[in-house]
């Protein structure tokens, strides 16, 4: 048969108007700050009339599995299209880079993709109210663990088709079932993923009530778990963590590193199986890749090669903002967080193209983290080996394992097939950013296209340059900004369940 697309159009509508639904929190604040109360009780207006509106496509859909895969994708584009209203409606008849529409959907589907990249030209609550702030951070957290994961927990009728939904919207190359029934699947995801946000919550805010994080209130401490645990990297201050105590950055990391692993793991080990833990391929492979890269940078910026200025001095010769530094930047940029304790894009050719590899390694699958996914990394190199020595051994049999598990070879041509598609589609954004600069006369360096392109691709968010951690993307063209939101939906959803709507085959018999 051939795509049902009013079904998928019609679910669309119900993800549309539990948008509304998760707007009344900034409502919330704007009551209590009485700023921006108007925008946010007409923001949710337009999008639950939008979403009722979406709704009447279909009044009894029945999800198959490619209208779940086009509801996956339109679902998202959606909630970046929605998202964009509270900025249009705060910025009307003023100066703020918000008001013009690219500007608005640009950080709506940042915020969403958990990109973190930004156009805002000054972040803080002087030139923005406080619930136009916490809805950046909270776009970011709604759409860490999964916005379809969310709905296919919360609504029993997406429950039936729930695999299929979590499957194209989930990071990485499988889906790890936890219980008998998907939607408790996605409660546990969402129960863990909320318990780790209410923790950093307290954490922070803990910091504050003691005296060793004075800007660190309560607005501050939630806006940044709710950035924290998506790898988002929105933050509500214009230098990012940096503009926070060394208290507060120490505090972070872990919840940064935590953010990269398989939330699957953390509900094993509550219900005390912890073999899982220790016995993961891809979990201590992640851990070893981020002690590896932090030796690296640490190095760098001790011996004074990839110094980066901080207040009060640099980190040559000292060994803690040194260690600090070098934690905090691969803990953010590994897992592609985003977040910055110094302005990265000032260190060093060696600082910088260090972090760069390291942010080609993302998180793992199951993780809140961007990028291609340790697991894929190793699944390449493993079959790459075998290729080597099936040249030597042709009539040898050598399946791939993970963990003493042998690999699907379908799973394995889709990681390759996966990796390949990354990799062309970032050279393609690098080269269309780099020309579209070019045509309106602005310079960027080959490493600021280069960043950009994989900051929006990983969804990552910084990159280097005037686009680094503590500049914007505000100077490049609309039509750079819209190729690097194609980019940021791309990267979400990890490309296939996106690029496959835009096939032929995908709408025939």
């Amino acid at each position: 048969m051939r795509v049902d697309w009013r079904t998928s159009v019609a679910v669309t509508g119900t993800v549309v108007k539990y948008t509304a639904v998760a707007m009344a929190i900034p409502l919330v604040v704007a009551l209590v700050y009485g700023e921006d109360l108007l925008v946010f009780g007409a923001s949710i207006f337009c999008v639950l009339g939008a979403g009722i509106l979406l709704e009447r496509a279909d009044p009894d859909p029945d999800l198959g599995p490619r209208e779940a895969l086009l509801l996956v994708a339109l679902a998202w584009l959606s909630v970046g299209v929605v998202g964009t209203i509270p900025y249009l409606l705060a910025g009307y008849g003023t100066a703020s880079t918000l008001a013009h529409p690219v500007n608005a959907f640009f950080e709506s589907m940042s915020g969403f993709t958990t990109t973190g990249a930004t156009v805002m030209g000054e972040i803080s609550t002087d030139q923005h109210s406080h619930a136009l702030l916490l809805w950046r951070q909270l776009t970011q957290w709604l759409g860490g663990m999964g916005i379809i994961v969310l709905m296919v927990a919360i609504l029993p009728e997406l429950a039936v088709n729930g695999a299929d939904l979590i499957q194209a919207e989930a990071p990485g190359p499988q889906l790890q079932k936890l219980t008998p029934h998907i939607q408790e699947t996605a409660r546990v995801l969402w129960k863990v993923y909320f318990a780790f946000t209410l923790l950093l919550a307290i954490v922070l805010y803990s910091l504050h009530l003691v005296g060793v994080a004075p800007k660190m209130d309560l607005f501050n401490a939630i806006a940044h778990a709710f950035s924290t645990m998506p790898t988002g990297g929105f933050s509500t201050k214009a230098d990012s963590i940096a503009a926070f105590s060394a208290a507060v950055q120490w505090a972070i990391i872990p919840f940064m590193v935590v953010a990269g692993v398989n939330f699957a793991l953390f509900w094993h080990v509550l219900a005390g199986d912890t073999r899982d833990l220790f016995d993961d391929t891809e979990l201590r492979t992640y851990a070893g890749a981020v002690a590896a890269f932090v030796a690296l940078v640490f190095g760098l910026l001790y011996a004074g090669v990839a110094p980066p200025l901080e207040i009060g001095g640099t980190t040559e010769g000292t060994a803690e903002p040194a260690l600090r530094h070098a934690a905090f930047q691969i803990g953010s940029l590994l897992n592609s967080t985003g977040f910055a304790t110094s302005d990265f894009a000032q260190w060093g050719t060696y600082g910088q193209l260090t972090l760069l590899f390291a942010m080609f390694v993302g998180g793992s699958a199951g993780s809140t983290g961007g990028g291609i996914k340790v697991v894929r990394w190793l699944i390449v190199c493993k079959a790459l080996h075998r290729e080597l020595f099936r040249t030597a051994h042709p009539d040898a049999v050598q399946p791939i394992r993970l963990a003493g598990t042998v690999v699907d070879e379908n799973a394995i041509r889709g990681v390759v097939v996966f990796t390949l598609l990354y990799l062309g589609l970032f050279g393609a954004g690098v080269l269309v950013i780099a020309l579209d600069a070019a045509r309106i006369g602005l310079e960027l360096t080959a490493l600021e296209a280069i960043g950009a392109s994989l900051a929006a691709i990983g969804n990552i968010g910084p990159a280097f340059g005037r686009l680094g951690p503590f500049g914007s993307y505000l100077d490049l063209p609309a039509t750079s900004k819209l190729v690097m939101v194609l980019l940021m939906w791309f990267g979400r959803l990890e490309i296939l369940p996106v690029l496959v709507v835009f096939t032929g085959s995908f709408w025939r018999r």
